[in-house]
């Protein structure tokens, strides 16, 4: 028969509390080993606790600046990629608010849009753009007609007047009679 591998065992889990106060200990332990090493007393101390503090020292190293591991020779040569955009935290004081900013070209297209559009509309109010000459002709075209229109119906209640008038006469002049 063959014996149970590992995988049928219970898993046993860290929980995140755990793991803070494990991190805190080794730090604590390696700040008491650095003030010891100051004293002069570290220097003939057990490598054991010389191999502890290095340890502690890269844990903390990987928390603060997280690099990639090197693979194959490029550890041993130091390449500059010129295509390779380094990100430098800059401090609030060395923020230039005041000088030119820089706009991209989408930005740069965007105003400009907005700048064209903006003259096209101040002629367009003026009427020197085409499509202004020929609302302001259809405008013209539209008022002539709906003068003309105003004074058709004013003449036809005019004459509806002097027909009411007139037949008011006749049988007025009927009635006298």
């Amino acid at each position: 028969g063959r014996k149970g591998g590992h995988k049928g065992r219970a898993r046993q889990y860290t929980s995140p509390e755990e793991i803070d106060a494990q991190l805190q200990a080794e730090k604590q332990k390696a700040r008491e080993e650095e003030e010891q090493e100051e004293g002069g007393e570290g220097a003939t101390g057990d490598p054991k606790k010389e191999k502890k503090s290095l340890d502690s020292d890269e844990s903390d190293e990987d928390d603060d600046d997280y690099q990639q591991k090197r693979k194959g020779v490029e550890g041993l040569i130091d390449i500059e990629n010129p295509n390779r955009v380094i990100q430098t935290t800059k401090k609030v004081t060395q923020l230039d608010l005041d000088g030119p900013k820089e706009l991209s070209r989408r930005e740069r297209e965007e105003i400009e849009k907005q700048k064209a559009k903006e003259r096209y509309m101040k002629m367009h109010l003026a009427g020197k753009t085409e499509q202004a000459k020929a609302d302001l002709a259809r405008l013209a075209i539209i008022r002539k007609q709906r003068e003309e229109a105003a004074r058709k119906k004013e003449e036809e209640r005019k004459a509806k007047d002097e027909a009411a008038m007139a037949g008011k006469r006749l049988q007025s002049l009927s009635l006298n009679k």
